[in-house]
C-alpha cells in the first residue's frame, strides 16, 4: 500500500505545478528562448531564490516542460488513434493526425517550445527522448499494421537507392520497443519518418504564419496532406487521396 502523502508533499506539488503552468503561459506571451525564471517567480507571486527550491535552473525548468508537453501530445495522439477499430487503418492514421494538429493549434506557446526554434544554450537531455517520440511511434503502429497485412507498402522509386543505412537508428529504435519486426521494410520507415517531418511542418507553417493567403482552410489542406502522406506510407489508399 503506498503510504499516504504528508501535507508538505502535497503542498511542494501544488506549487510545483504552478510554477509550471505559469512557465506555460509565459511560452505563449514570451516564447521558450526569453523564459525567465524571475518572471516565472512573479507570475507566481514567490521571491526567485524560492523558486528555485522547487526547480534548480532555467534548464531544469525547459526539460520538465518540454517532458509534460511532449507526453501530453502523445497521450492525446494515442488516445485518438485507439478510439478506431483496428482494422480501420487509414481511419486510426486520420486520427492520430489530427489529434496532432488539434492538440499543437491550441497550444501555440507549447508547440513553439517543442517544434519551434532551438532555445540557446540548451541541450535537452536523454530522459526527453522517450516522450518526443510518442507520436512516431503512435504513426508507426499504424504502419507497421499495413505492412503485416501487404508486406511492403511502399516501395522505393527507381532511383532512390538503398534505404537501409539511412534510417538504421531508426529502425533500430522502433525494433527494440517492439513496434515492428527486425525484418521491417526500410522503404516503410522512410515513408513513416517522411509523413512525421511533413505533418509537423504542416502545422509550423499554420501557427507561424506561413501559409496566409495560400490556402483556403488550414484544417482541410492539414488533412489532404496528412492522407497524402499516409498513402505514401502504404496506410491510406491512394483512391482516398483523389
Amino acid at each position: 500500500m503506498t503510504a499516504p502523502r504528508t501535507a508538505r508533499a502535497l503542498a511542494r506539488e501544488t506549487l510545483t505545478r504552478e510554477i509550471l503552468d505559469a512557465a506555460r503561459a509565459r511560452l505563449v506571451s514570451d516564447g521558450p528562448a526569453a523564459l525567465s525564471l524571475r518572471a516565472v517567480a512573479r507570475d507566481v507571486g514567490m521571491v526567485s531564490s524560492a523558486v528555485y527550491r522547487y526547480v534548480p535552473s532555467r534548464d531544469a525548468l525547459l526539460t520538465a516542460l518540454l517532458v509534460e508537453c511532449y507526453d501530453e501530445l502523445g497521450t492525446a495522439v494515442e488516445a485518438a488513434e485507439a478510439a478506431v477499430a483496428r482494422d480501420d487503418l487509414p481511419g486510426r492514421w486520420l486520427a492520430a493526425c489530427r489529434a496532432l494538429r488539434a492538440w499543437c493549434v491550441e497550444r501555440p506557446g507549447d508547440f513553439a517550445l517543442l517544434y519551434g526554434t532551438p532555445v540557446p544554450g540548451y541541450a535537452a537531455p536523454q530522459d526527453t527522448v522517450e516522450p518526443a517520440t510518442r507520436v512516431v511511434r503512435a504513426l508507426v503502429r499504424v504502419v507497421a499494421d499495413s505492412w503485416a497485412d501487404s508486406g511492403d507498402p511502399a516501395p522505393a522509386p527507381a532511383s532512390g537507392g538503398d534505404a537501409s543505412a539511412l534510417v538504421a537508428p531508426a529502425l533500430a529504435y522502433v525494433s527494440a520497443r517492439g513496434l515492428v519486426g527486425v525484418d521491417a521494410p526500410p522503404e516503410a520507415v522512410v515513408r513513416t519518418l517522411m509523413a512525421w517531418t511533413t505533418l509537423f511542418g504542416t502545422v509550423s507553417f499554420e501557427l507561424f504564419g506561413h501559409l496566409h493567403r495560400t490556402v483556403a482552410d488550414y484544417a482541410d489542406w492539414y488533412d489532404a496532406v496528412a492522407l497524402r502522406v499516409g498513402a505514401d506510407a502504404g496506410v491510406v489508399p491512394r483512391s482516398a487521396t483523389r
